[in-house]
C-alpha cells in the first residue's frame, strides 16, 4: 500500500536538515499519509479487516512518536500537529 504514496515531497517538507529521512517529524508525516490512504481504502472496502488491523497498528505507531515528541520537544509537537491537521 505504501507504494502509492510518494514519500519524497513529504520528506522534503518535514525534514530538519538536507539528509534527514528518519526524524520523528518525518516519520509522523509519512505515517499520516499512509493512514489517510488506508482510511480512503476502507471507505470503499468496509470488510477488509486485514487492512483495518494494519491501520490500527500505524495509528498506534504514530501515537507513540507523537507522545515522544510531546515529552521531549513540545514546540515541534504543536507545530507538526497544526501542519498535519491531526487534531481539532
Amino acid at each position: 500500500m505504501s507504494e502509492s504514496i510518494n514519500k519524497e515531497p513529504i520528506i522534503k517538507e518535514f525534514q530538519t536538515h538536507p539528509n534527514d529521512t528518519g526524524s520523528s517529524e518525518v516519520q509522523i508525516a509519512i505515517l499520516t499519509a499512509r493512514i489517510n490512504h488506508l482510511t480512503d481504502h476502507l471507505k470503499t472496502h468496509r470488510k477488509d479487516f486485514h487492512c483495518r488491523r494494519g491501520l490500527v497498528a500505524l495509528a498506534s505507531r504514530r501515537r507513540k512518536l507523537l507522545n515522544y515528541l510531546k515529552k521531549h520537544e513540545l514546540n515541534k509537537y504543536t507545530t507538526i500537529i497544526k501542519q498535519l491537521g491531526i487534531r481539532g
